[in-house]
């Protein structure tokens, strides 16, 4: 039977929606990979200034053979584009793919107009026609870099058919082995592909990575706020009890007071019973708050998996949890995290999910560390995908198939599950049982978890 993957967290639902909103990766890349056009005029400025002094320097201080009014009026061609696009459009404005892409071919193109004047391949600096396919790769989606890629490779291509002798000293010339030329070539087509190919690599997983961590943090935000609401009601139930308590004893002298037939006695009874049913509410409010109080900012070792662990009974496997430490020590009390909770019942909430009967939760201590072990008795993780857990949009179920939610993820829920808990000082590891299933645990610090002493 195929080992299979369950499914890691809910993924991020904002407060008051109807769920979590899908995340177009391909959307969300191109909508990112746009370059500011100042961006893209400050680096046209540079290359112009690069290209003089290399110019300058080749033609007035080793004093070489060089087309000197054709290559500055090259240049200027790139200096004059920078004016124009400076006067016609704002520079903090974002450039469009297809405009970013056009002017990027438009450098290549220059560029190679610039070595073509100067000795084609056999000049060392035709190395610099890297440079835009390079910031395509790493700022473009791929249709506009693949169009960056053919402009430079067909510029390279022309390089080495199409190019005048290679500056050199007057009356003169140096002469390359055409071996060596197409070998040039090579070395620049291939270049170009690695290059280019290991900056879209890398941007794309950047960006992948900003998302996720995006995600991780309006869970995190999510749970602070609904802690803070639990602390808000909280102190309204300690806040409003005198006031209802002194309503209550003004209603009960008017009620004594007031004849049975008398409206004020039909009032002050009215008045008695909505006091007693806000006394109820804010009664039923109090009952689990979450506050920054330093009673209710701690918990039992037993009461954190409890509250882990509760809304997940019903899913229908078994729900174990137990305590282990060393004889005769106390259990712990640890700080109440929203994010560790939070992080917790997503193990807890994906074990239920796929296991077959029994899920067992524990919570361990010794004296120098506290940690919590997610054991289900289900399929287990699949080996392709056990060894990428931990990265965003890893997920072999995008579908839901096999659990019993039939939760259609996205691959972040385990790893800002992940991220939550490593920022509150835990590591986390994960694996298969021997006898199957899969197990996570997170281990803190002992100092990490473990609340303050009571004063």
């Amino acid at each position: 039977m195929a080992i299979s993957q369950p499914r890691f967290g809910a993924e991020p639902e904002p407060i008051g929606s109807a769920g979590p909103e899908p995340l177009d990766w391909d959307v969300e890349l191109q909508r990112r990979g746009r370059l500011r056009l100042r961006t893209l005029l400050g680096l046209r400025w540079l290359a112009v200034a690069g290209q003089t002094a290399a110019v300058l320097m080749v033609a007035l201080v080793f004093g070489f053979d060089i087309k000197l009014g054709w290559c500055l009026g090259v240049i200027a061609a790139s200096a004059w584009l920078n004016v124009f696009l400076s006067v016609v459009s704002p520079g903090q404005r974002l450039a469009r793919n297809w405009e970013a892409a056009a002017q990027l071919a438009f450098d290549t193109a220059q560029l190679g107009v610039l070595l073509a004047l100067t000795g084609g391949v056999a000049n060392p600096f035709c190395l610099l026609l890297l440079a835009p396919v390079t910031v395509a790769a790493a700022t473009l989606p791929t249709r506009q870099v693949l169009g960056v890629a053919l402009v430079g490779f067909v510029v390279v291509t022309l390089l080495l058919f199409f190019k005048a002798p290679l500056p050199w000293f007057p009356g003169r010339t140096l002469e390359l082995p055409r071996l060596y030329e197409t070998g040039m070539w090579a070395a620049l087509v291939t270049g170009m592909g690695f290059t280019a190919g290991y900056a879209w690599t890398a941007a794309a997983e950047a960006s992948r990575m900003e998302l996720a961590l995006a995600a991780t943090q309006r869970v995190l935000a999510r749970e602070q706020q609904l802690a803070a609401l639990g602390g808000l009601a909280a102190a309204a139930a300690h806040e409003l009890g005198t006031p209802l308590a002194t309503i209550q004893v003004v209603a009960k002298e008017l009620l004594r007071s007031s004849p049975a037939d008398d409206p004020v006695a039909e009032d002050a009874r009215l008045l008695l019973q909505q006091a007693e049913r806000c006394r109820e509410i804010l009664k039923t409010l109090a009952q689990k708050p979450e506050t920054g109080d330093v009673v209710y900012a701690r918990l039992g070792l037993a009461q954190l998996l409890d509250e882990v662990v509760e809304p997940y009974r019903e899913m229908g496997p078994t729900i174990v949890t137990e305590i282990k430490g060393p004889p005769g020590e106390f259990v712990p009390d640890v700080r109440r995290l929203p994010e560790v909770i939070h992080a917790l019942a997503s193990f807890v909430e994906n074990a239920a999910d796929f296991a077959h009967s029994v899920v067992g939760v524990t919570g361990r201590f010794d004296e120098e560390s506290i940690w919590v072990e997610v054991r289900d008795d289900g399929p287990g993780f699949s080996p392709d995908v056990l060894v990428k857990l931990g990265e965003p949009y890893v997920t072999s179920r995008p579908h839901g198939e096999g659990s019993r939610s039939h939760h259609h993820g996205m691959g972040l829920g385990f790893f800002i599950a992940k991220t939550l808990l490593e920022r509150s000082g835990a590591k986390v590891t994960f694996g298969n049982d021997r006898d199957g299933g899969a197990v996570v645990e997170a281990r803190w610090p002992r100092a990490r978890l473990e609340a303050e002493p009571a004063l």
